[in-house]
């Protein structure tokens, strides 16, 4: 089978394109041919598998005259969708596998597999189908204001990226595709890894036919070495505000636990000079780190922390976390609730820091409990998440398309 995967970013910027460059990876490891069409970009990673690109939209640089005229590129792009009917006739593949491609993509190059006759298969790894900031979060709580169309909430909210502008664009954007039936025409079967967000899609597509499974994410087991044991308590991820890590200073005020946190963001200044400000000489900051940097880091704590206040869809630090024999915990939202048990971690309301105080408090009290929830996280990753469990499944979505 020949796999075309498209993804507005060929580099690894998160656990959406961990996710996207897995499915690839296991795809051949199976014998598969996989292409990649993406946006060009020098961050790019290289490898010998055919990477179709496109150039980046104008959008954000230049003079006001030129990123409006950029603009209308990022609703349908026209150029792209040649660029997609190239790539089909190059490399004629049998499917085509969409994961993030609004804007930089756009639904375009769905037309021209819909042209050449490609059936799609869409990963959802956020909430852009449905919500045009992706998140369901307006920057200060979760939110539901689009739903029933409603889109011009988010330019009321200025809910995309803090901007007018950026907030009345994704308005438009989601009032396009929703006319053009983008969603309804152009994507054969859609994919969600947590039973939440496909729940979450009915719940906003209230008698919409669409085709829809589940496709937990891939993930390496093997490249990590569990350690039961611990001296701090770890978060690790975007240091932005919906991933409440302000929750965690909030919460280790009257704590003296250890914490390091690792990330870099928007909020990360702000959280720096408020644990200065207070005292919390516990807190550090690490800053970013990744691969093998990170992983001396994940084997020296006791637990993870992830206190996302928005919907996370299945978060990759949670694997990561379950890999390296520690228990997480995990805020009561999104998909994070289905991977996290009490026989793994521990839930709590994000919007209660002294709930989370309560949480780190017991674990970090009780080794003996910390360690078998571990253990029992470790051997969770290992029979749910292999790459055969995750290979079969992938073939089942892909064959019902095909046939």
């Amino acid at each position: 089978m020949k796999v075309l995967l498209a993804h507005k970013y060929h580099s690894l910027k998160g656990g959406a394109e961990v996710f996207y460059f897995e499915v690839a990876n296991c795809l051949k490891r199976h014998g598969h041919e996989v292409a990649f069409f993406s946006t060009e970009s020098d961050e790019n990673l290289q490898g010998n598998d055919p990477l179709f690109v496109v150039p980046e939209p104008q959008y954000l640089s230049g003079r006001l005259m030129t990123r409006l005229a950029a603009a209308k590129d990022i609703f349908y792009s026209v150029h792209n969708r040649k660029a997609m009917l190239a790539a089909i006739d190059a490399f004629k593949p049998d499917l085509i596998h969409a994961f993030a491609i609004h804007v930089h993509l756009t639904p375009a190059i769905l037309e021209a597999a819909k042209e050449r006759g490609i059936p799609v298969i869409m990963s959802c790894n956020d909430y852009k189908h449905i919500c045009p900031n992706y998140k369901l979060h307006d920057g200060k709580a979760l939110c539901e204001s689009c739903k029933g169309g409603r889109f011009y909430n988010a330019a009321l909210k200025r809910c995309s990226k803090n901007s007018l502008i950026f907030s009345v664009a994704s308005a438009l954007e989601a009032y396009i595709h929703r006319i053009s039936k983008v969603y309804d025409r152009l994507v054969d079967k859609y994919l969600f890894s947590s039973v939440f967000m496909l729940e979450k899609t009915r719940e906003f597509w209230p008698g919409k036919a669409f085709r829809a499974g589940i496709l937990k994410n891939p993930f390496d087991v093997g490249a990590f070495q569990p350690v039961y044991t611990g001296d701090y308590a770890l978060y690790f991820g975007r240091v932005i505000e919906e991933k409440g890590v302000d929750r965690i200073i909030e919460a280790v005020e009257k704590l003296s636990i250890p914490v390091k946190i690792v990330g870099d963001g928007p909020d990360l200044a702000h959280l720096k000079a408020l644990c200065e400000h207070k005292h919390l000489t516990h807190v550090e900051f690490l800053g970013p780190l990744w691969g093998d940097a990170l992983k001396p880091v994940l084997e020296g704590a006791r637990f993870i922390l992830v206190p996302s206040l928005w919907h996370e869809n299945f978060p990759y630090v949670i694997f990561q976390a379950f890999a390296a024999g520690k228990p997480v915990i995990g805020s009561l939202r999104g998909g994070i609730p289905e991977l996290i048990s009490a026989e793994r971690g521990l839930l709590f309301e994000p919007d209660d820091p002294h709930a989370l105080a309560a949480c780190m408090k017991q674990l970090w009290n009780d080794a003996p409990l910390c360690t078998r929830l571990g253990i029992n996280a470790r051997e969770y990753v290992e029979s749910e998440f292999s790459d055969q469990v995750f290979y079969e499944t992938l073939m089942r979505h892909y064959n019902e398309v095909l046939s």
